[in-house]
């Protein structure tokens, strides 16, 4: 049992800290508002407390155990990344130096172009700025002993960009730039964060990939869903290529997360 803080407790971190309430642990979440989709109760208290403020966070009461930087920009540009990621992470590391440190970070972060599996030992060279902020806090954590943790595009509850294209009719299957998508269930993204907080004998400085099993092509996905959804997918072209993966191609190797 212990004491974990998670800054950030939105979609991912209010799911994690449910996983931390059942097994006895002290959960403390921050978000801007202080409140978020938790049973009220003895072991769980939300406080609204902004990363971007040096001020709140230094003088924030309190001693953990583990903290998890799982606070989200929800789309921000790169000073939004600067002061949520790398501005946010500088202060939780100083306010909580003794305790045990996981980043959420993503697997934008691998700019692949071919196709090729990605391992946590594969270069990690983004092109676009935010990427290289998000690389900046990842060194930031792991100098410090803490554990980065890359997740994929998360889908779930109320959430799945890809499902919302094919309900809108917006698919695009483009027979010439296929490419691999990563995708991660909100569920099994805090069921990492809950592994990875309860099993802190590893060594710090550590990365890990978190993502589903079995990368698909993007037109693999949107068939899919269409049959699945009894939708009609005849949308074919030259697709668009936006959001902060951009233009990468690869698949994303989760085995050392697994083993």
């Amino acid at each position: 049992m212990g004491r974990v803080l998670i800054a950030g407790c939105g979609y991912v971190g209010a799911a994690a800290a449910k996983l931390f309430q059942g097994a006895g642990w002290s959960v403390e979440g921050w978000t801007r508002g202080g409140q978020a989709e938790l049973e009220p109760g003895p072991r769980c208290l939300m406080r609204a407390i902004n990363l971007e403020d040096a001020n709140q966070v230094r003088t924030a009461d309190g001693t953990f155990d583990l903290v998890i930087h799982s606070a989200s920009t929800r789309g921000g540009d790169a000073t939004a990344y600067r002061r949520i990621y790398l501005e946010g992470a500088r202060h939780l590391c100083e306010r909580f130096a003794e305790a045990a440190m996981i980043f959420v970070s993503s697997t934008s972060v691998y700019a692949q172009r071919s196709g090729e599996w990605v391992t946590e030992e594969s270069a990690a060279q983004p092109e676009s700025e935010t990427g290289r902020i998000l690389r900046e806090a990842e060194d930031h954590v792991l100098q410090r002993g803490g554990t980065v943790a890359r997740f994929a595009g998360l889908y779930g509850p109320g959430r799945s960009a890809l499902l919302q294209r094919v309900l809108r009719g917006e698919a695009v299957i483009d027979p010439h730039e296929d490419r691999f998508v990563n995708q991660l269930h909100r569920d099994d993204a805090a069921a990492a964060l809950f592994f990875l907080g309860i099993k802190r004998s590893a060594p710090g400085g550590q990365i890990y990939n978190v993502a589903d099993n079995t990368p698909l092509l993007l037109s693999e996905c949107y068939r899919w869903l269409a049959g699945k959804l009894d939708r009609p997918l005849t949308a074919v072209g030259a697709a668009p290529r936006a959001g902060k993966r951009g233009e990468s191609n690869k698949r994303v190797n989760n085995a050392k997360l697994r083993q």
